[in-house]
């Protein structure tokens, strides 16, 4: 059933029939409201406000949530709450609204939220999408300021002053709407959230950690599933069992799970996962669970289905993973955020090169106005990552890509090689290759921490993680 249900146009609306309205509102008994809150996650939201409140003394802070939105005709996607209002509450709230008054010595923060459609109220029976009836008991106002410890107050009673900073989802309910329509989003307050969400705590390390272990053993059921996914059901049914898994470890993936097989691998964002799986091809898969705190991981590995690379197989993968350990190597606190994306892209030139696929030589290739072998890697080598799979792309680029890196950052380093199998200027027999090595990583104060490194990056070890299949 969906979140709304048809209704025969001959009947009259339950909602206006008396018999019903008076019997359907008597005779309930108390609910568990309880909010199920991740360990931490509320004196880590409380630690984040005292932060935003340091960086913008004396301005009025608003941050929405936002709402399930509409999927097709009455119905909706789940719900998922902005990142920003995530790491400033510490738990999801749909249409619920932050807002930070300046007082003296920092702000004063209240929550939003529109009151569940309880027993005795109209729309507890009538209303598809929030009344407690159709989607459970949900927790109210008091139950989330004592869990969350956090002054609350009605959806309806909320007012934003001119002069207040705006950010979160742009999508808001009816209740927010009313003070809320028309009102831009501040670019500096996304900008703040951003830099600030760059540093992570060691509360939001830990989450991360158990997201990363959480996706190595999702790579783990699927690697199991391949055998099944070769004889019948491809793509999808490898796609859908990490999904199952990630829904059961967490909230779900954190971003659509992409599973490529054999010229599926070179198609950068192939979420759609539809094709068949032979057993001689590359399986390309880059996955990540969503925790239930909303921490993601994201992590590629690139398989042979059949368990053994080709040789021309493990070529390209031997020069993804020298790409790889170099751009690790060049990660380190002080050092520009761009120097691991050289140092990956200066291996991949040269074995270019050395392979006959570049029309220049290596140097004029890197200079800023050659790139050519950007041809076979179009993308990026790596962002950062937290509550976004690309998280803190607000910040300035002075802070990101223009800045260094320094402990307290977690991010992914992700080169690849994507020979598309209709690309003429790539040998016949790499025509349809594509492999990418992504690992999770958090900056340490002296060098970094791999999150991911439970699972192997190198071919032999890939092969030996493949012979489990088996056991």
């Amino acid at each position: 059933m969906s979140r709304a249900v048809r209704r025969d146009p001959r009947m009259p609306r339950l909602a206006e029939v008396p018999g019903f309205t008076n019997w359907i509102q008597q005779g309930w008994g108390d609910a568990d409201r309880t909010p199920r809150l991740e360990e931490g996650a509320v004196a880590a939201a409380a630690a984040h406000r005292r932060r935003l409140s340091e960086s913008l003394p004396g301005k009025t802070i608003v941050v929405t949530a936002g709402r399930a939105q509409l999927r097709v005709g009455d119905t909706f996607f789940e719900f998922r709450a902005d990142s920003d209002f995530l790491w400033l509450a510490g738990h999801s709230v749909e249409d619920g609204v932050l807002v930070m008054n300046p007082v003296a010595g920092g702000h004063d923060a209240t929550l939003y939220l529109t009151p569940p459609a309880r027993p005795g109220d109209d729309a507890f029976h009538a209303d598809a999408n929030h009344g407690e009836l159709w989607v459970g008991p949900i927790p109210g106002l008091s139950e989330l300021e004592t869990a969350l410890q956090l002054r609350t107050a009605p959806i309806s009673q909320l007012t934003v002053g001119e002069d207040a900073l705006v950010a979160g989802a742009a999508v808001v309910g009816t209740g927010a709407g009313r003070a809320l329509d028309g009102r831009p989003r501040s670019a500096t307050l996304a900008r703040v959230l951003s830099e600030l969400r760059a540093f992570k705590d060691e509360w939001e390390i830990a989450e991360l950690r158990k997201a990363v272990l959480a996706t190595a053993e999702g790579f783990a059921q699927v690697r199991r599933e391949i055998p099944t996914a070769v004889e019948s059901g491809g793509e999808r049914w490898l796609q859908g069992t990490f999904d199952r898994w990630a829904r059961t470890a967490g909230n779900g993936p954190g971003y659509a799970s992409i599973v490529g097989a054999g010229a599926h691998a070179p198609i950068l964002h192939w979420v759609r996962a539809d094709g068949e799986i032979r057993g001689d091809e590359l399986l390309l898969l880059d996955m990540g669970v969503e925790n239930r705190s909303g921490y993601t991981a994201d992590v590629t590995r690139t398989i042979p289905a059949s368990g053994r690379f080709s040789t021309e197989q493990r070529a390209v993968h031997d020069l993804v993973e020298k790409s790889h350990r170099a751009g690790l190597a060049a990660v380190s606190p002080g050092r520009l955020w761009a120097d691991f994306h050289a140092a990956c892209m200066e291996v991949i030139a040269q074995g270019l090169h050395d392979w006959g696929m570049l029309p220049v030589s290596v140097d004029e290739a890197l200079s800023p106005e050659g790139q050519q072998h950007r041809r076979y890697i179009v993308c990026g080598v790596g962002h950062h990552l937290g509550l976004d799979v690309h998280d803190c792309e607000s910040s300035r680029y002075e802070t990101y890509l223009g800045g260094t890196i320094q402990s307290g950052m977690a991010l992914t380093v992700e080169p690849g090689l994507y020979f598309h199998a209709w690309d003429e200027t790539v040998p016949p027999e790499l025509r349809g290759v594509g492999v990418r090595i992504e690992d999770d990583l958090v900056v340490t104060s002296d060098g970094i921490d791999v999150l991911s490194d439970v699972l192997p990056i190198d071919a032999d070890g890939l092969e030996a993680w493949m012979d489990q299949v088996s056991r």
